[in-house]
């Protein structure tokens, strides 16, 4: 496993290679733009770790009791309640966008693929954070799959929770993300089926990057080549509404 460091020793370790970079320092321009708090937690996890680092990992005895729900605990609009009352039967997962071979897939369909087992720690944006056990196909899986065209620049995910007004959540991600190993579409959480209030029947889980990235209630999977026409452009819901950092990172 490729060895995982701390966001203070990341920092610490940028100090120093920024140290000796006195003629960038000195500029203006750089410094607003590599220490914005997004640019810079992504100069960071992208120049001084490697771009398949991976999120730790832990035991089986350190899994939370209870993994606490995040943002919405159920779509609850009819369409989604139609949905689990037939047990997610007619639920159907669309890939499309700039693919050459759009997918329509069953969730009996995408439990029978390869899939990954990962125990990891969910941090939330709000202070909190707990440990679970996620098993589901890397997105890579789907990707390949559904071959994406070479414009193909970010992966945007549609979800079923309704924000009001009509509007959807909706997060992306670029496709060093999307290809990291640990990017999975997560069916089961602890060993049992997604339970509604955390995303069934399927979620995203990019492991390196803060709770409100891990869309859940997944609906669409859309290969892009900019982020402009999402949303208000900004790539994700709460980047658009509320100023949140498209680049999460942790």
């Amino acid at each position: 496993m490729s060895l995982i460091l701390s966001r203070r020793m990341m920092l610490l370790s940028a100090g120093a290679t920024l140290a000796g970079c006195d003629r960038l320092a000195r500029n203006e321009t750089f410094r607003e733009t590599l220490f914005s708090a997004e640019n810079f937690h992504k100069w960071a996890q992208r120049s001084i770790m490697a771009r398949d680092a991976l999120a730790q990992e832990f035991r089986p005895d350190q899994i939370s009791p209870f993994f606490r729900p995040n943002g919405t605990a159920n779509p609850n609009t009819p369409e989604y309640k139609a949905l689990w009352r037939s047990g997610f039967a007619d639920w159907r997962l669309q890939v499309h966008g700039l693919v050459d071979r759009p997918l329509s897939l069953s969730l009996a369909q995408i439990r029978t693929l390869p899939h990954r087992e990962q125990i990891t720690r969910h941090d939330c944006v709000e202070g909190w954070s707990a440990i679970g056990k996620w098993r589901g196909v890397r997105l890579k899986t789907i990707l390949d799959a559904a071959r994406m065209k070479d414009g193909a620049r970010y992966i945007v995910f549609h979800c079923a929770d309704d924000m009001g007004g009509g509007r959807g959540y909706y997060e992306s991600i670029d496709l060093t993300d999307a290809f990291h190993p640990q990017t999975i579409l997560a069916f089961a959480l602890n060993d049992q089926p997604l339970r509604v209030a955390n995303g069934a029947p399927l979620r995203l889980r990019v492991e390196r990057q803060l709770g409100y990235k891990q869309a859940k209630y997944l609906m669409q999977i859309e290969a892009v080549a900019s982020l402009e026409r999402i949303g208000k452009g900004k790539g994700g819901y709460w980047e658009d509404h509320a100023g949140y950092d498209w680049y999460a990172g942790i």
